[in-house]
């Protein structure tokens, strides 16, 4: 099954010609649209991907072991994500093993809460770890990471100013270069070349955004540009 919210090439095409059932829904959040995805699914056992996000070989041999042995006691099974991030897959610092929940019972649970970036499921009951790698091409250009971590920059911010967090003068300074050289340094992000020391500048940067727009937000300045007088709404 394919939820489509709009999309503007052939992706539901390609996936009815393939056999897909497509549902089509409008956009209004990363859990709410996974968390009506799961809703709308036929059997209780799902797996979850998004678009940009592939089930390696390994992985795959994984899974079908654990649905030939009925998924034995557990509610749900995390593996590993696995970044290709400009052409080279990062298997170190902040990238890398990156452990999801993605395979679970429905019944036991899903994706719970009300944070719609960086979501996240959770189940009911024990959660194994399944061999391989869940495939990840998050980035098509440098200009759309930094526009796609700007954006969940903003919304993080908007989260937890709304759940009561407050961002201080240390963490300005301090969070982005903690990020970084935790990252690039003690999880070895600098094993993966020059394309680690990119992801951890730019993750760096995202840690410096969030904080800064948290900080304005609590200074009652905007962090977005209101939408003009009179705007359609869409």
């Amino acid at each position: 099954m394919v939820v489509d919210s709009g999309s503007t090439d052939a992706t539901a095409d390609i996936a009815r010609a393939a056999g897909a059932r497509v549902l089509q829904r409008k956009f209004d959040g990363f859990r709410s649209q996974k968390a009506f995805a799961v809703a709308q699914a036929t059997h209780d056992w799902v797996l979850c991907l998004d678009a940009d996000e592939r089930v390696g070989e390994a992985l795959r041999a994984s899974i079908e072991a654990a649905r030939a042995t009925g998924f034995g006691d557990a509610a749900g099974y995390r593996f590993a994500r696995l970044d290709n991030y400009f052409g080279r897959f990062l298997r170190h610092g902040n990238a890398y093993p990156d452990h999801v929940l993605r395979l679970f019972d429905r019944r036991c649970g899903g994706w719970r809460g009300d944070r719609e970036v960086h979501e996240a499921a959770s189940v009911d009951g024990p959660v194994r770890t399944l061999a391989g790698d869940l495939v990840h091409f998050p980035y098509r250009s440098l200009e759309q990471q930094l526009a796609k971590t700007q954006r969940y920059a903003r919304m993080m911010a908007e989260h937890d100013f709304a759940r009561g967090k407050r961002a201080t003068l240390g963490k300005l300074v301090l969070s982005p270069a903690w990020r970084f050289w935790r990252g690039w340094l003690l999880r070895g992000g600098f094993l993966d070349g020059w394309h680690g020391l990119v992801y951890a500048y730019v993750r760096a940067n995202y840690v410096r955004q969030k904080t800064i727009m948290l900080w304005l937000l609590q200074n009652g300045q905007a962090v977005a540009t209101p939408p003009a007088p009179g705007a359609a709404d869409d």
